[in-house]
């Protein structure tokens, strides 16, 4: 029997699809108000979100990778297991969700370390990737890859190549590239060059925020750029729009964070149908270093 041969261009293109799992408290966007001292006193709502996440994903037949926060996942280890017992990725989003700038060399591989054993030891499976928060890698530390790499990794997606007022490299790299003399990766958010211009169309705020459409077409026309797998990501508290409001905080803060939660649901699930999404470690075809850090 001959198959017929499906034409390229009707084969949607792959995406990498990425999960940071935190409490809404951990958010920069709130960090003015709530101290970390403060966490414990505001209600944990991640496991619900975490989970409703996972559900969207099971109906539309997706698997991604979930960065998770070590200080989320000493709290909630049966979460940690039921993203693996899913399919999912387990990567790793740091301990306390501190920038990186404003850790020692030393710290940040204390920080790194403990949450990979932690999380490997939760789930019975090598964690390979590393996101840091809010994307807090840039020349100022761009030693954290070779802690990274000591530290037991294969690969971070910690670069959004942008301009921003709180995160980015504008000029940095934008395809995947080894900051290292090690065979480690680093595997930037997506982006794309509009007008002269680094344009984000990695999620996020971004595709909360915005409308659905235009996400959809920085999507299409990255797809059209041979060899370009982009990566997005969003978080649970984006999909929760009952989450309780911070009192005080900066109208630039509330706007970012508070704006269209109550949209977040019904444009993902449209998203997850649009594409055709992996697992990071799947799409880039990742294997464990050979040799890890205890």
């Amino acid at each position: 029997m001959v198959h017929a041969r499906v034409p390229a261009a009707t084969v949607p293109p792959a995406f990498a699809l990425s999960v940071d799992v935190e409490e809404y408290f951990h958010a920069w966007a709130l960090s003015p108000v709530i101290k970390r001292a403060d966490w414990s006193a505001w209600p944990s709502r991640v496991e619900a979100q975490t989970e409703r996440t996972l559900e969207l994903l099971a109906a539309a037949g997706v698997k991604a990778t979930f960065f998770v926060l070590g200080w989320v996942a000493e709290r909630q280890p049966a979460l940690v297991r039921k993203l693996v017992v899913a399919g999912h990725e387990l990567a790793s989003h740091g301990y306390h969700h501190d920038k990186v700038a404003d850790l020692t060399p030393a710290e940040f591989f204390e920080d790194v370390r403990r949450t990979r054993l932690l999380l490997e030891d939760q789930s019975g499976v090598a964690v390979l990737g590393y996101r840091a928060p809010s994307f807090s890698i840039d020349q100022r530390c761009w030693w954290a890859f070779d802690c990274l790499a000591a530290a037991g990794y294969r690969y971070s997606s910690s670069l959004h190549p942008i301009r921003h007022d709180h995160y980015g490299m504008p000029d940095g790299p934008v395809s995947p590239f080894q900051p290292t003399r090690s065979d480690f990766l680093e595997l930037p958010v997506a982006t794309i060059e509009l007008l002269g211009q680094r344009v984000s169309c990695a999620g996020g705020g971004h595709f909360r925020m915005l409308p659905y459409a235009w996400s959809t077409w920085c999507l299409n026309r990255l797809a059209g750029h041979a060899g370009r797998r982009a990566i997005f990501y969003f978080h649970p508290w984006e999909l929760d729009p009952g989450q309780p409001r911070v009192p005080g905080l900066p109208w630039r803060s509330r706007l970012r964070h508070y704006t269209r939660l109550e949209a977040m649901a019904g444009k993902l699930e449209r998203l997850l149908q649009a594409y055709r999404w992996q697992r990071i470690d799947q799409l880039f075809e990742l294997r464990p270093a050979t040799r890890a850090a205890a």
